[in-house]
């Protein structure tokens, strides 16, 4: 009976995928109508790019998926950082799900071609195992790089607060200070600063506004709290160059204890394989006496 229900769920989850790719479905009256009535929203200032094998061949799950409410609004934020768009996310996730959960059943009939088959039970095994791992493989590889690059970004905010400060100090005006300042650094941080101010300029906004939704688009707070100072100097002519310094190094602060805490986790998942080393020589030296013991009884 439970190998029966198990090539049942498998046959079915096999089914249904084999629909979604051949019949993908449509989006709801609802969500169209939502669309058509939400008001526009700014252009976004980081952009996305799309590439690979797996954005190709899991296309048509993407519909399905979104259905789900796949992906969520956190990872939503980290793909905007990393530059991936949503529906080539989705797609690798179904790529990666579905050659996962494909290989176990080819070795498996390799096996069975070559006369040394094995079981079912653990090609089953190794099939869900392995699309459950291609499933969420994706998402970890994401927030993984996207925290990467907020802190290098926490970096390079912290140099930019500093030549600010120093333009500012020197007679420079706001938008001045910003725009010298931005133009000194390189690098991915840098590049996306001078979108914003870049997009502020063509948009006839004020930069402080871009700075703030870049801020928001990166989810780097201490941005939107730039953004919001300069904001301050920029209309009201308030003295903004000790709270960039102090901002400048609260920031150099943050950035320093994180560092230092990540070496010490480094460290400590330095002494786990001497631990499960000594382990396993412990077993080796006293599973003898055990077995001698357990006979002996």
């Amino acid at each position: 009976m439970i190998s029966m229900a198990l090539w049942g769920a498998g046959i079915g989850i096999g089914l249904w995928m084999l629909a979604a790719y051949v019949f993908p479905p449509r989006p709801s009256l609802r969500a169209l109508v939502d669309q058509l009535q939400a008001e526009p929203s700014p252009a976004p200032i980081l952009t996305t790019s799309s590439n690979g094998w797996a954005s190709a061949f899991g296309k048509p799950f993407v519909n399905a998926l979104s259905s789900l409410g796949l992906p969520s609004k956190a990872l939503r934020g980290d793909l905007a950082v990393v530059g991936k768009a949503v529906d080539d996310h989705l797609a690798e996730k179904a790529a990666l799900a579905v050659t996962g959960s494909l290989l176990p059943p080819l070795m498996q009939l390799v096996l069975l071609v070559a006369d040394a088959g094995i079981g079912w039970q653990f090609p089953f095994l190794a099939s869900v195992s392995l699309a459950v791992g291609g499933f969420f493989l994706p998402d970890v590889h994401v927030r993984r790089e996207a925290e990467q690059r907020r802190s290098t970004f926490r970096h390079a905010l912290s140099a930019y607060l500093n030549l600010i400060r120093v333009l500012l100090a020197g007679g420079a005006g706001v938008d001045g200070a910003l725009n010298v300042a931005v133009g000194v650094g390189k690098g991915w941080s840098f590049e996306q600063l001078r979108r914003a101010l870049v997009t502020a300029k063509l948009t006839r906004s004020t930069p402080w506004a871009a700075l703030r939704q870049l801020g928001t688009e990166l989810g780097v707070r201490p941005l939107t709290e730039l953004a919001a100072s300069v904001s301050l100097a920029g209309t009201e002519g308030a003295r903004v160059r000790a709270s960039l310094a102090a901002k400048a190094g609260a920031l150099r602060t943050r950035e320093l204890a994180l560092t230092e805490a990540e070496a010490q986790a480094a460290t400590e998942r330095m002494s786990l394989p001497v631990v499960v080393l000594c382990a396993g020589f412990l077993i080796f030296i006293g599973f003898p006496a055990v077995l001698n013991v357990l006979e002996g009884l």
